[in-house]
């Protein structure tokens, strides 16, 4: 049956989300992005950088009003006067940084991916379970409020059965970029495509089959690669990502009722479109943006959840964020990509 009207986000304004004080650790590019957003559209306090540079994290605090500027990871995790910690390191420090901060009994928000693989993102969540602290991975595609509202279309059956998920995210980057570095864990996988992964492993769940291509950058890192997928019931699923130049990242949802088509790139704030096969279509529309208007969502959501004493975010469960490594994994297995500290194993002969 078609529906007249699509439902309404649920997501409430990010000012009114009780007021958490954060550190962050690794003031990089996205930490930049997060402070401007949470700073121009919530109360959150921004109270503390650390880095494994005195004068990095100085010149953070300067630029950003930060009260407070430490030279180590350790002497973030133990400031006292934190609520929790943003990890936002590159990605082969994730883990080690998220478990100093829940060591030392902080609240944590991890970058993604929350690790390089699914053994990392179990460990995080494990010592989070024991500590009895919050931790969740900063996926803000899914925190966004067109993403509430597509998971309220979703759950009610709107587009059907699902058969079919084609997301894709390209984009181009300058040589010197880290993506470009194997000891980085460099490569589109998890730069770029977590993104499309994240959203199949959300609608669909894990795959049952996969088949993987790769082709190789003369970095020594990934250069693209591309994921066919079967769920239980028979949909599938089509991926791909690349560094290569870019695309219109953009994703469909097809169901037996309906098409969701979202508008690239999917995983920022935008619009999308539910068509029905007698013509009809339903548009959702908010104003395209970037991480600036989009990064404070998940702030705020995370603040509401760690005040009414939860320990995971609804919006990207730790088992959510496990599955997707699960399925990243099995395409690196399948394409042979070993990353940083990782054992080859069996089928991982080369990097392509």
């Amino acid at each position: 049956m078609t529906a007249t009207a699509l439902p309404q986000s649920r997501v409430p304004d990010s000012c009114d989300a009780p007021v958490l004080r954060w550190g962050i650790m690794g003031p990089g590019w996205i930490a930049e992005r997060f402070t401007e957003s949470i700073q121009a559209h919530t109360g959150q306090v921004i109270a503390a950088v650390g880095s494994r540079s005195l004068s990095r994290s100085k010149a953070f605090a300067d630029t950003f009003d930060v009260p407070a500027a430490y030279g180590s990871y350790e002497e973030l995790a133990a400031a006292p006067d934190l609520d929790i910690v943003y990890v936002c390191t590159p990605h082969t420090g994730h883990h080690a940084a998220a478990v100093l901060a829940i060591d030392a009994g902080k609240h944590v928000l991890i970058e993604k991916p929350i690790g390089l693989n699914a053994d990392q993102a179990r460990d995080i969540a494990a010592r989070a379970e024991t500590a009895g602290v919050f931790a969740a991975e900063a996926m803000w595609t899914f925190f966004l409020p067109k993403f509430d509202v597509i998971r309220q279309i979703l759950d009610a059956g709107t587009l059907g059965t699902i058969t079919t998920v084609v997301a894709e995210y390209g984009e181009h980057f300058d040589p010197s970029h880290r993506i470009f570095n194997p000891k980085l864990a460099g490569g589109p996988l998890l730069d770029l495509g977590t993104y499309p992964l994240a959203l199949v492993t959300e609608v669909l769940g894990s795959p049952l089959q996969l088949a993987a291509l790769g082709q190789p950058h003369e970095s020594g890192v990934n250069a693209q690669l591309s994921a066919i997928m079967q769920f239980d019931g028979g949909a599938q699923a089509v991926v791909n990502t690349h560094v290569h130049n870019f695309t219109p990242t953009a994703a469909t949802v097809v169901g037996t009722e309906a098409t969701l088509t979202i508008d690239g790139p999917f995983n920022m704030p935008g619009g999308f479109e539910v068509r029905f096969p007698d013509g009809t279509r339903l548009r959702h529309d908010e104003p395209a943006g970037g991480h600036f208007e989009g990064l404070h969502y998940e702030a705020a959501a995370v603040a509401r959840a760690i005040a009414a004493g939860g320990t995971e975010a609804n919006q990207r469960t730790l088992a959510a964020s496990i599955r997707t490594l699960e399925v990243a994994d099995e395409i690196r297995r399948q394409l042979g990509v070993v990353f940083p500290g990782e054992a080859a194993t069996a089928g991982r002969t080369a990097r392509h």
